[in-house]
């Protein structure tokens, strides 16, 4: 089964070399992310894989004296890859030159997960095996010989458990002390023949091993191909001939064989190492886990989920009791009055004062509505995601929802993207690239300028419909009704192929305090350090519209769209603010409302035309960027038409009806 095993030589250190790199692979939902920011700790940054908009993680740890640079890969089932994260994935070890690898899977899984091992070993790379969930394996009475499963590999094994920290001495260990080892594992007769075949035709020169390009060629991997027709110049047509001789010799499938084979040296190697209890009762969380995907337990879950975590916690807490103390007690009472009176006192030039404090001055307008209303409500939202994210619930709602998205174009995995938008719809934009296929990517970016509120927008219409009786209703209503309705019509409309849909499925467990923290953190910095010079910006541009009249006169023109919606001059206002931002032109119906200017239909119509409205500039730019110049504007476009015929009707239609008096 396994032969060659023996030490590689290190090379050479260089003179100058960048830090060793650490590289952490795995499949989604595995722990990979919980074992790098334990490695990591908070000296980490979050940017874009060059040439893509897939982020990745990088971060900094010192072992035993030497500091490494860690990534974080997206997670990936296999050297071939089907989404964009995978391609991301797969381009990291293409161009990377790790120090080591740690392929994180799930103990409980070892069997689906361990055929990706065989294919980093083959590819030629430094593996260290790290069997993670071990906790969750050990209470379903699973018991697994990390030191056999390692004879057999011919690679370290580390069992962990990195929700509580245990193994990570251990990986720190495996590091320090890596002594490579190149393990071959032999595969039938016939098929080792083809791969010799064709590796034999391979004379450039690759970061992975011939076998394992030799492998991915026979497999028909486009990017693959590509990369050996760039290597071999020349020489290509003969590794072509090879392929495609060995395609035409075997008339079978090849992916398909080749996935067998791997599987059968799985099972050889697990023999004896993994041993499954007897069948047992489920247990408390497993029983939970079923209600959660099953259709007639798993909505109920969900609108409990909502009700408690958006309404409750992010609306009624967030956007109500610490809005209601920043904005009114901090600044309205404390902050504007004594600041407005230091510019009165010591600011001489009409046009800085009115820059400084005026109607839409730095302090009174754009640091009051970024920290007195987005912060807190930003903060409650994070804080919410990040606790539901560590019970391992979106992956199960993932499941439950994939039979109603495939009605509007799309599946289970698009659930990831769209409850981010509640977050931040720029952000989720740009994950939207992790989705399979371009019509789902459309159709997805389309939902989220459309119909998905970003959590400072959703808190403060939360916080301004709850007082209203039956507000809040018809404003979730509409918003539900026009994502079916517009991504029905998508689906039909939109060509192409109905996507597949598959994801691992992690243990439901209590939420770790320091990992909901930690996230927490993360996403609150990144997002207000984003936001807060958008704030600024615009509230140079609106103090500069005011000062020139041009904002006088965009109102104006505005007016008569606010009359036909039923709504006072003033609400064009808020308008404008939500093209700088959706969140700040939810905040300007805030004010709107504190002032008494709007009846109970006036501002339902107003919150559901607002949330429609056309995106901000920043997703607007983002759309640009992932789908191009031409779908950016027609989305734009479709979504601001959409948005006042929708207020128009509501407005007619509570009014005809008096359902809010």
């Amino acid at each position: 089964m396994i032969v060659n095993l023996k030490p590689v030589p290190q090379p050479e250190p260089l003179l100058v070399a960048a830090e060793p790199k650490i590289l952490l692979f795995g499949n989604p939902n595995v722990g990979k992310s919980v074992l790098f920011n334990a490695l990591t700790g908070a000296y980490t940054t979050v940017s874009n894989y060059p040439g893509t908009s897939v982020e990745i993680s990088r971060g900094r740890c010192e072992v035993d004296g030497v500091r490494y640079q860690v990534l974080d890969t997206p997670g990936m089932y296999s050297l071939l890859p089907i989404t964009e994260e995978e391609r991301v994935a797969r381009e990291i070890l293409l161009n990377e030159t790790p120090h080591v690898v740690l392929h994180v899977i799930d103990a409980r899984n070892l069997d689906r997960m361990l055929p990706m091992t065989l294919q980093l070993v083959e590819a030629g790379l430094p593996v260290i095996l790290v069997v993670n969930i071990l906790d969750e394996a050990e209470r379903l009475g699973m018991t697994i010989d990390l030191k056999l499963l390692e004879e057999k590999l011919g690679l370290p094994v580390v069992g962990a458990a990195m929700a509580h920290r245990r193994g990570l001495a251990e990986i720190r260990a495996a590091i320090a002390g890596y002594d490579r080892r190149r393990a071959a594992f032999v595969y039938a007769p016939d098929l080792e023949g083809d791969i010799s075949r064709v590796a034999s035709r391979l004379l450039g020169d690759y970061r992975l091993d011939r076998r394992a390009i030799a492998l991915l060629l026979l497999q028909r991997d486009p990017e693959v191909t590509e990369l050996v027709l760039s290597t071999e110049g020349v020489h290509f047509p003969q590794v072509e001939e090879a392929v495609n001789a060995v395609v035409f010799e075997r008339r079978t499938d090849l992916h398909l064989r080749i996935s067998l084979e791997r599987q059968r040296i799985c099972r050889a190697l697990l023999k004896g190492v993994v041993h499954q209890p007897e069948a047992q009762g489920k247990r408390f969380s497993e029983r939970l886990s079923d209600l959660t995907v099953n259709p007639w337990t798993g909505f109920p879950i969900l609108l409990l989920v909502l009700y408690l975590g958006l309404y409750q916690f992010v609306g009624v807490f967030g956007a109500g009791t610490i809005v209601d103390f920043l904005e009114g007690t901090l600044f309205e009472e404390r902050l504007n009055p004594w600041l407005i009176g230091l510019a009165d006192r010591f600011v001489l030039w009409s046009w800085l004062h009115e820059l400084l404090v005026g109607e839409y001055g730095i302090f009174t307008l754009a640091i009051r509505y970024a920290v007195a209303l987005v912060l807190p409500i930003v903060g409650t939202y994070f804080l919410a995601f990040s606790i539901i994210e560590d019970t391992g619930y979106f992956p199960r709602l993932a499941l439950l929802v994939d039979r109603v998205f495939k009605r509007i174009g799309l599946n289970g995995r698009a659930v990831i993207p769209l409850v981010l938008g509640f977050g931040c719809d720029t952000m989720a934009t740009m994950v939207t690239r992790t989705l399979e296929t371009v019509r789902e990517r459309i159709i997805a970016t389309v939902l989220l300028a459309l119909a998905i509120p970003c959590s400072a927008q959703l808190g403060v219409i939360l916080g301004l419909l709850s007082g209203v009786p039956g507000a809040l209703a018809v404003w979730s209503l509409c918003i539900v009704l026009i994502f079916l309705v517009i991504g029905f019509l998508a689906a039909r409309v939109m060509p192409g192929e109905r996507p597949m849909f598959y994801m691992e499925i992690p243990p439901l467990r209590m939420p770790q305090l320091r990992n909901v923290l930690i996230k927490t953190y993360t996403r609150m910095q990144m997002y207000f350090l984003e936001i807060f010079p958008l704030f600024l910006l615009a509230s140079v541009l609106l103090w500069a519209g005011k000062m020139t009249g041009v904002l006088e006169r965009l109102v104006s023109g505005l007016t008569p769209a606010m009359h036909a919606l039923g709504l006072p001059a003033e609400a064009a206002a808020a308008f404008i603010f939500g093209f700088f931002r959706r969140d700040f032109g939810a905040a300007g119906l805030y004010d709107l409302q504190t002032s008494g200017l709007l009846t109970p239909v006036q501002l339902t119509v107003a919150a559901v035309t607002l949330t429609l409205f056309v995106p901000c500039v920043a997703q607007f730019l983002m759309m640009k960027k992932e789908r191009g110049w031409n779908t950016a504007i027609g989305i734009g476009l479709f979504v601001t038409v959409l948005a006042f015929v929708v207020g128009w009707l509501l407005n007619r239609l509570l009014l005809f009806t008096g359902v809010l008096g």
